[in-house]
């Protein structure tokens, strides 16, 4: 009896082990899997979360069928490259393509210019369009003819002041949802969340009225 005693009393702190060392198993598995779920959603809200956290909140609100067809209204008769800033899952600079305009869109948040991407890649407009991680204010669009604008009320006086200094006297800039402070629109259509303000800049910067204060030379 007192061998098989010592005998048990040495199996027994070895099945403890055993289950003791896949319990650790399991525990460091189980671990690892929150870990990794918890990086995962990190990576996939930061881009979301970062833009509410800078000095102007851009939050990501899809534009409404009505507001694409009054944008597109906005742009008959018009040509040229386009862009739109803050462009989102890229529906309007799709939308722009579909018509021949040259479109780009700048977008912050990565995950949105990836899905754009394949949004005009599966609706056959990916050569007529582009779309690019950045901010806008690091951004010149002094090369484009028509500018798309979903902003919001904080950012349109400083914004104003940066496309005034960078566009041509021929552009022309389509605001949605809010309108510039100081720039009188020359077409509004829509009405409520809908409603699309358009500004052609020679107009709001006085180009024509200088181009007419300036007389050649005459020869002696």
């Amino acid at each position: 009896p007192g061998a098989m005693s010592q005998a048990l009393a040495k199996e027994v702190p070895q099945e403890e082990g055993k289950d003791g060392s896949r319990r650790s198993s399991w525990g460091l598995l189980v671990t690892a899997g929150v870990g990794g779920t918890l990086v995962a959603l990190y990576a996939v809200a930061t881009p979301f979360v970062t833009p509410a956290l800078r000095k102007v909140c851009l939050p990501f609100v899809p534009a409404t069928a009505a507001q694409i067809q009054n944008v597109l209204k906005m742009l008959e008769n018009r040509s040229g490259s386009l862009v739109d800033i803050g462009s989102g899952d890229g529906r309007i600079v799709i939308a722009a393509a579909k018509k021949g305009f040259q479109a780009v869109g700048y977008e912050l948040n990565p995950w949105l210019v990836w899905y754009s991407r394949y949004r005009a890649w599966r609706d056959g407009v990916h050569q007529n369009t582009k779309f690019y991680i950045s901010d806008l204010w690091k951004v010149s669009f002094s090369h484009y003819r028509n500018v798309v604008v979903f902003g919001v009320p904080q950012m349109m006086p400083q914004l104003e002041k940066k496309l005034e200094e960078e566009l041509e006297c021929n552009a022309r800039i389509i605001a949605c949802r809010f309108p510039f402070p100081c720039w009188i629109p020359d077409h509004t259509t829509g009405e409520g969340i809908d409603t699309v303000w358009a500004y052609d800049l020679k107009h709001s910067r006085g180009c024509e009225t200088k181009s007419l204060e300036i007389t050649p030379e005459k020869e002696s």
